[in-house]
């Protein structure tokens, strides 16, 4: 039993060690870096790559002549309107 937690552990520093050389040269710490960068982003996608995937076409002010367009927009927009004074009267 004990030998083989001397082995692991062995193997473990062997490991750290080999790294810690690799790692010493630059060129390999900027290849390391994107690696981990690209890796992260994989598993954890950020906020900005989550919306670079949104399919808006457009967004804010309508086209003065999509009037199916601007029918939705008006009627959106007077929704809370409608919706307080309800509350209220």
């Amino acid at each position: 039993m004990m030998n083989k937690v001397l082995s692991m552990s062995s193997l473990v520093a062997v490991g750290i060690g080999a790294s810690a050389v690799w790692l010493s040269n630059k060129p390999n710490r900027i290849k390391a870096e994107s690696m981990l960068r690209d890796l992260k982003n994989k598993v954890i996608p950020n906020v900005y790559a989550k919306a670079e995937q949104l399919p808006i076409e457009k967004a804010g002010n309508p086209h003065p002549k999509d009037f199916p367009d601007n029918d939705m927009v008006s009627e959106g927009a007077q929704y809370g309107v409608q919706f307080y004074n309800e509350k209220i009267q």
